[in-house]
């Protein structure tokens, strides 16, 4: 203790604040609070994803206890209480939260009423179909991994998405200083976006709107007015006017009438709705209403508002819309994470900045491919000069005291490689050390104008190579694969 801070370095508290609120601040809008352009997830989304791929939690798979997950999400990736990540995946679990779930549940998820989600423990999971396409060429090194919390795992800083997230599922979050909220929309509409941008780069925003016209809610209803919507289109701020969709019965044999709700507007608690509209009939804001039920069932949602004798339903639905949640606004504040700063978007930034990711994952994918394609490509290589060689080979490796010894022989002799010649004239024109040779084989090996000489990994893999690899099946096998 007495070596213990000997200096004290004397600091602005104006300084020290301004510098500490900053750094709380970006912490809160990086890690936690925007989701990131090019797959539309928040850290939080996209170590559950991650997670639940790693346990090969798959949608054709057994579904697993949602605790399971949970725990290992905060134990490997996400060092915050259990409550945060299972809300997490409860709403990606949720078909009135989000357009395409990302989650697959079995138990209950809670409802529109606002009810909670049963206990992690009673509720089982897996991933959905569409959320494969996120984490599809994940193992094929197309985006970078960086450390967890403690150092001990390694998790990728963004998924491949090959779907445009941010903008099917939408995204909503409070940060220090700047808020996001971004409204889902219709899968199709957005690929057909994707594909005219890569058309046509100088397509505007107006002629994106032709194709992508409004947002498209889990919940559906009906978008009133599209004013709003474009503005958001063009600007990354505007205003979604929601309504319900309702339609008129008679009832009472036709003395009467009801207004019946068939939709919702988005994120609208249909039992504080049908409360507020007690309200408002009790205190006598809205006349005309006699009787309020709901007979939603698993089938959809069915909420009866019988009117009384003579009352007009089209006044008495005016009135609802001026004083509920039956018309609702949803403000679009379409703000992300492009290269780790926030930014405000308009439509054609996002589609351009997922196009911009898939061209990057495409590209990395490729040189993946590629790499092991050569290193599979020089192993054949040397199964084919095997198979030329079989007798000697066999000699030799007889001869040999040890397997060093018979490697290291294997390595020395140059090889007649009449069947490499022909995989390579069927292949390509190129010589193999312009076209097939893996990253860093030397030039010494491979095949050279008086026969072939194997390297290290060759001789190794005909060491390990099995007796039946010798027959005539397995020779054409080696020429196929070549192929």
């Amino acid at each position: 203790m007495d070596s213990f801070a000997k200096e004290t370095l004397p600091v602005s508290l104006e300084q020290e604040m301004r510098r500490s609120y900053l750094d709380y601040a970006m912490s809160v809008i990086v890690g936690r609070a925007l989701p990131d352009v090019r797959d539309g997830l928040k850290p939080v989304h996209r170590r559950v994803l991650f997670a639940m791929h790693e346990l090969n939690n798959d949608w054709n798979r057994p579904y697993k206890k949602s605790a399971r997950i949970v725990g290992d999400v905060i134990g490997k990736y996400h060092p915050h209480g259990d409550s945060a990540v299972y809300d997490t995946i409860v709403r990606m679990a949720q078909n009135f939260s989000l357009r395409y779930m990302l989650v697959d549940g079995q138990g209950n998820f809670g409802s529109v009423d606002g009810d909670n989600a049963a206990a992690m423990r009673y509720t089982e999971i897996r991933l959905s179909k569409i959320a494969h396409a996120l984490l599809e060429d994940l193992d094929k090194e197309t985006v970078d991994f960086g450390p967890n919390y403690d150092g001990s795992e390694k998790e990728p800083l963004i998924l491949p998405a090959r779907i445009p997230n941010l903008l099917i599922n939408g995204s909503s979050g409070i940060a220090v200083g700047m808020a996001t909220n971004i409204p889902p929309h219709n899968l199709s509409e957005v690929i057909e976006g994707c594909l005219k941008v890569l058309e046509n780069p100088e397509i505007t925003v107006d002629e994106l709107i032709d194709i992508i016209p409004a947002p498209d809610f889990p919940t559906a209803g009906i978008i009133y007015g599209l004013a709003g919507v474009r503005e958001g289109y063009r600007t990354g701020r505007g205003r979604v006017v929601m309504r319900a969709k309702t339609h008129f019965e008679d009832i009472d044999k036709g003395a009467r009438q009801a207004i019946i709700i068939d939709e919702l507007p988005y994120q609208v608690n249909k039992r504080t709705l049908l409360e507020r509209i007690a309200e408002h009939v009790n205190e006598k804001r809205i006349e005309g209403i006699s009787d309020i039920r709901d007979e939603s069932d698993k089938s959809g949602m069915r909420v009866v508002i019988e009117l009384k004798r003579g009352e007009m339903p089209e006044v008495v639905l005016n009135n609802l819309y001026k004083n509920t949640q039956l018309q609702d606004t949803f403000g679009m504040n379409m703000v992300a994470l492009v290269d780790g700063q926030p930014r405000t978007l308009n439509l054609k930034q996002m589609l351009s900045a997922f196009i911009d990711h898939r061209r990057e994952v495409v590209t990395r994918r490729t040189v993946f491919e590629l790499r092991k394609a050569r290193d599979r490509g020089h192993i054949l290589e040397g199964l084919a000069v095997a198979v030329s060689n079989m007798d000697e080979m066999i000699a030799l490796i007889k001869g040999s005291a040890t397997p060093v010894a018979a490697k290291q022989e294997l390595m020395e002799r140059t090889w007649q490689a009449s069947l490499v010649k022909e995989l390579l004239s069927r292949a390509t024109e190129k010589t193999i050390s312009e076209a097939f040779r893996p990253e860093g084989i030397s030039e010494a090996f491979g095949l050279k104008s008086d026969g072939y000489k194997l390297s290290d990994i060759q001789a190794n893999e005909i060491l390990q190579m099995r007796l039946q690899r010798l027959t005539g099946l397995e020779q054409d096998k080696i020429v196929q694969e070549y192929k």
